[in-house]
């Protein structure tokens, strides 16, 4: 199979080629070169190939050569099963269409009819090679004078007759997309390397069993820098364990990708291609581990590999650079001051310094071990956590009694004024769903606010005490830090989860705040130690002489919600989760209702959501 890869200059057909090629290894060949297709191009770059292009070489004579290296090219036998070729049997014409109407200072029709006029001789056999060839154009945009723009932007010196040149290449490469020859059309727009390599291989493995599906699809990448005793280690070990990062040494992955390109020493060669190795290296990895979606790879040492990656991964690449003092890194050093010093000299020397200046995230890590763990947290859950921007409803909206609407109505008149005390306020529990009970529910609310508020909010809460009515107000804060770095606890990650699907809408919110929404698989993951204290909380119950009635259902409730939950059932009502995990269970549903007021039939209904959640254990043997 062969696959011409088309397309104006500075789209990156060369960069797709090599990366593919270097993927598929022996399943795949780049064709190289045009001008290793006939002989007369040693001349014609020896008395400059733009001279020859638009001034010194008669058309016909541009035209036969290229013809004659297109055709050459496609007789060339090769022994890889997939052939890929920079520029296919279409370029060819946009092409001399383009440079005949600079030349000849042609419309895009003529030069059209110009050039097809100029390859009517060799167009049988180019219309034999055509259809050898699976066409795939790479543009940046639809439309042609951006198009243009965008390639000429990469270039250091532009000529006014190379500018042309490349407005009408853009042109005629467009009229030959609208006219069916490049069956797959790619727009790279602005997206990284490695985001149109994905598409490139989406296209084409359809085609050919050896193309990979994907390139790093759905992958991301988090490289570490910093000098000698910075935390690189530290915070690689800590993205494995606790955010289910693979991590990765960089030293490894050129070596390995070096090693099946046949390449002996992979550090001579240049940062441009060391970085290729490292995402060629990246890619089997993923790929062989399919299931992954996060990794980091340390330590970065080399200021321009860095570069490359950053423009061939774009946003699936989060570089972060670990700071530290010289002092600290020096007290952390196990082989002494001289070891760090050392090492320090090598790395500089090969710009590791200089990475801060391209990363995402610089982390201070002269503090403590926490300090560092919760800004890998904030940056590990800010991807993974996509941010939103809470609704409001209106508190009558609730059904509560009215006493209780007129409290929150009150202590939010108070405490959102001109100086807001508190960014967000929602009702939770029973209150939240209309299901509230008077004498047996709770006023359940969470409150997202700065600590410099808690002496205000005391004091508003105190004032406001007596319009509760005998109700328990249990009123959580957190600060917005806690939120996004997930410094919560289980069941406030739930309510999180909930306000971030829209199920739990808050009261009042200050205007433009986002919160984080964890993901499903998080919120039921977590959700497994509340289940364990419900499990131990509810036989701490049934030892009483007389178990708290009201606190033995709800304590019951929520291990049948966990439960629930890990079975894809969400239910945010306690009786309709016990009545649903009872039917699950072919028990007594009516066991739901008479447990509120029947001390045998809670303790009866206790034992029996106990009991379905210890026969998740594996059965001890005796």
């Amino acid at each position: 199979m062969s696959v011409a890869f088309s397309g104006p200059d500075n789209t990156g057909k060369t960069k797709q080629i090599g990366i593919l090629a270097r993927r598929m290894g022996r399943a795949a060949t780049s064709a190289g070169p045009l001008d290793r297709y006939d002989p007369r191009w040693a001349a014609i770059k020896a008395d400059g190939t733009a001279r020859w292009w638009f001034e010194a070489g008669p058309v016909e004579e541009v035209a036969d050569v290229l013809a004659a290296s297109y055709l050459e090219r496609s007789r060339h036998s090769f022994s890889a099963p997939v052939r890929l070729l920079d520029r296919g049997i279409p370029m060819l014409e946009a092409s001399l269409a383009a440079t005949v109407a600079v030349r000849e200072d042609l419309g895009a029709e003529q030069a059209a009819d110009r050039a097809r006029l100029l390859l009517a001789p060799y167009g049988t056999d180019l219309r034999a090679a055509e259809k050898g060839e699976h066409a795939l154009v790479l543009l940046h945009c639809d439309d042609p004078e951006e198009g243009a723009r965008r390639s000429l932007a990469h270039e250091a010196t532009v000529t006014g007759t190379y500018a042309a040149y490349q407005r009408h290449l853009h042109e005629q490469i467009n009229r030959l997309v609208d006219g069916g020859r490049f069956p797959m059309t790619i727009r790279i727009g602005d997206r990284p390397t490695i985001a149109v390599q994905d598409e490139v291989r989406r296209l084409l493995s359809p085609l050919h069993p050896d193309v990979p599906r994907r390139a790093l699809a759905g992958v991301h990448v988090t490289a570490l820098g910093g000098m000698s005793e910075s935390g690189k280690s530290t915070t690689g070990e800590y993205l494995r364990t606790q955010h289910g990062h693979a991590r990765l040494k960089i030293g490894h992955l050129i070596e390995e990708a070096a090693g099946r390109a046949g390449i002996h020493d992979p550090y001579r060669l240049g940062p441009v291609v060391q970085a290729e190795l490292i995402v060629d290296a990246l890619d089997r990895f993923c790929q062989a581990h399919h299931f992954l979606d996060s990794v980091s790879i340390e330590s970065l040492h080399d200021v321009e590999s860095t570069a490359e990656l950053a423009r061939m991964l774009g946003p699936q690449l989060t570089i972060v650079y670990l700071d530290a003092s010289e002092a600290t890194r020096t007290r952390r050093g196990t082989a002494g001051a001289q070891d760090v010093t050392d090492r320090d000299r090598v790395k500089s020397a090969r710009g590791a310094d200089k990475i801060v200046s391209l990363t995402h995230e610089v982390i201070g890590n002269d503090g403590p071990r926490l300090e560092l763990e919760r800004r890998l947290d904030r940056i590990a859950l800010d991807r993974r956590w996509p941010e939103h921007q809470p609704s409001t409803m209106p508190v009558n909206a609730l059904g509560l009694p009215v006493h209780l609407e007129s409290y929150l109505a009150e202590f939010l008149d108070r405490a959102t004024g001109l100086r807001p005390l508190i960014d967000l306020l929602v009702v939770t529990g029973s209150g939240a769903r209309g299901k509230y009970q008077h004498g047996w529910s709770d006023l359940d609310v969470l409150v997202v606010a700065d600590t410099s508020s808690l002496d205000e909010m005391r004091q508003i809460l105190a004032d406001l005490e007596a319009e509760l009515g005998g109700v328990k107000l249990g009123m959580t804060v957190l600060t917005r830090a806690e939120c996004r770095a997930g410094a919560v606890t289980s069941r406030l990650l739930h309510v999180l989860a909930l306000i971030g699907s829209g199920a739990l809408v808050p009261l009042w919110v200050t205007p433009g705040l986002t919160l984080p929404a964890p993901d499903a698989a998080t919120d039921v993951a977590v959700s497994l130690r509340d289940g364990i204290q419900a499990a131990v909380e509810i036989r701490r119950q049934l030892l009483k002489g007389a178990p708290d009635l009201r606190a033995l259902y709800k304590v019951t409730a929520l291990l049948s919600k966990i439960q629930l939950r890990f079975s894809g059932i969400e239910c945010s009502s306690d009786s309709d989760a016990l009545t649903v995990l009872l039917d699950a269970g072919r028990q007594d549903t009516t066991m739901a209702i008479r447990a509120r007021t029947d001390r045998s039939a809670a303790e009866a209904l206790a034992r029996t959501v106990l009991q379905a959640w210890l026969d998740t254990l594996p059965r001890e043997t005796r």
